[in-house]
């Protein structure tokens, strides 16, 4: 170490100047040392923490814009696809999106003789924190929501099985319909295998928070983004509540606030109906999904203040599931909160 000296200066005066320019270059050496220590720590962190999002049902159309949703993610790594036809084709797509997350498409093993298991659906899972399914058949002008149970409800229990099998300890968003039997499914899968856990059962019913939203909004001149309307109980018409006498502000005529009720119930039959047998509600599905699969994400990170609805087990009321607010945590759900006050013309829908 080289320090200037002056002769011409007072012995003490020099000592003093000495002294004080080697303190400083020690506290500039220390504070470089220990920014790279911290920058290198956070990075170990961040490294530690990556996650994994499985997509079951990644080709279909609820499937693709959402997978297409996970790769833009900043809190995704990997994202693995899987169905039952398509997803290399929608990987392989995917992977040409400039996004930080890898990207597979896996699908069913070929048939064999003798028969085994489901490689290419155990290759999607292993190692997965979330799984989001929205496999199965969509909806049709005509079909109610039961009608779909008879095929979607084996579906969503063979994939189940696997997650059991495969990453019994991830965070399980079910999208498929009837939401409100195929998570009691998904449950009596998980319990059947030992691998139950309430906290990582979730039914997505993000997407009737996302129309109370929307259509309360255009209503009254407001952002949608501004707005946040709980809505409890299930996800199938008239067990879908919104409660709009929590939003502050608001200034609704009886008529309005029915018809604005009901078209939060509905929603999914104005998307059916406008396409014509073409299909019903992915766009928007897809949007929702991705939304409550990032907040799910955020809280596993360290996020402490996500709240956001989901049809999970409860003891609010006397269904063993019920939708209504819920802090997620590290490990899915952490609390299960009450959803307040309702007024008369609500507490009138929940009693029905």
């Amino acid at each position: 170490i080289s320090i200037t000296t002056n002769s011409n200066k007072n012995p003490v005066a020099q000592a003093t100047t000495v002294f004080i320019e080697f303190r400083n270059m020690i506290s500039t050496r220390l504070t470089s040392l220990i920014t790279k220590s911290v920058k290198s720590r956070a990075f170990t962190s961040s490294a530690a923490s990556s996650a994994k999002v499985a997509v079951l049902g990644a080709a279909g159309g609820i499937g693709q814009p959402l997978s297409m949703l996970c790769k833009l993610s900043e809190n995704i790594d990997e994202l693995s696809c899987y169905d039952i036809v398509g997803t290399p084709g929608v990987a392989a797509d995917l992977s040409h999106i400039p996004s930080k997350s890898s990207v597979t498409g896996s699908l069913p093993a070929p048939g064999t003789w003798p028969p085994r298991s489901n490689d290419g659906l155990a290759e999607a899972l292993k190692g997965a924190d979330v799984v989001v399914i929205p496999a199965g058949v969509p909806r049709k002008p005509g079909m109610t929501r039961d009608d779909l149970f008879k095929t979607n409800a084996s579906i969503v229990r063979t994939l189940v099985e696997g997650c059991a099998e495969h990453c019994p300890g991830a965070v399980l968003a079910i999208i498929s319909n009837p939401v409100n039997s195929t998570v009691p499914i998904a449950a009596e899968v998980l319990k059947s295998k030992g691998v139950y856990d309430k906290t990582k059962l979730c039914g997505v019913t993000t997407l009737d928070v996302c129309r109370a939203n929307t259509f309360i909004a255009n209503s009254q001149g407001k952002d949608p983004n501004d707005v946040d309307v709980t809505v409890i109980g299930g996800h199938a018409g008239i067990t879908i509540l919104p409660l709009f006498s929590q939003v502050p502000g608001l200034n609704l005529s009886d008529d309005e606030r029915e018809a604005l009720t009901v078209r939060t119930q509905f929603g999914g039959d104005e998307v059916v109906q406008a396409k014509a047998g073409a299909g019903s509600a992915t766009l928007s599905m897809a949007y929702a999904g991705y939304l409550f699969t990032e907040n799910v994400l955020k809280a596993m990170k360290g996020d402490e203040n996500i709240v956001q609805c989901a049809y999970v087990e409860s003891d609010l009321t006397d269904a063993e599931y019920f939708a209504s607010p819920c802090k997620f945590g590290k490990n899915g759900v952490e609390e299960v909160l009450p959803f307040g006050e309702l007024s008369e013309y609500e507490q009138g829908w929940l009693d029905k």
